[in-house]
């Protein structure tokens, strides 16, 4: 069976977050595992641009109908209509959930990773309880790789 990890972040990234997420993308690409996110901008960009790079697969779960909003990199779009309401969904697809920076959505977004018990590895982003912060994308990947007991 596929592996899936959910990346969240903030559509208004850093410069630090959006070449973290990419780093992130890249080496989950690697391991051949798909990346599932918001879609967008920011984070979800960069994530989204590191798999393309690494050879991998992106799903966007995107809040329109129409997808307009997809960043560039994006392989498959999914267009739910749904706006915000889509957050539960793109933690509920991935194994784990990886969460870079972020605001309010990605706060929801994290919330909803705990409510269905979803393992959540934290970069710069909320201080909350039951999320594992490291502070590097190896540390990151270290907790991935931990999470598929070894990887590819």
């Amino acid at each position: 069976m596929k592996r899936v990890v959910s990346v969240i972040g903030s559509s208004v990234a850093t410069q630090e977050e959006y070449h973290t997420a990419y780093r992130v993308g890249l080496e989950l690409a690697k391991r051949n595992i798909l990346v599932v996110c918001g879609g967008r901008e920011g984070v979800m960009e960069g994530v989204c641009k590191g798999v393309k790079e690494g050879g991998g697969i992106s799903i966007g779960i995107l809040p329109s109908y129409t997808g307009e909003e997809a960043n560039p990199f994006v392989d498959i779009k999914i267009k739910t209509g749904m706006n915000w309401n889509r957050n539960p969904i793109v933690v509920a697809s991935g194994d784990m959930v990886i969460a870079i920076g972020g605001h309010w959505g990605t706060l929801s977004e994290i919330a909803y990773a705990l409510i269905l018990e979803k393992y959540v590895v934290g970069y710069k982003t909320h201080n909350i309880e039951g999320v594992e912060h490291v502070n590097s994308v190896e540390e990151i990947m270290e907790r991935v790789d931990r999470f598929y007991k070894g990887g590819s």
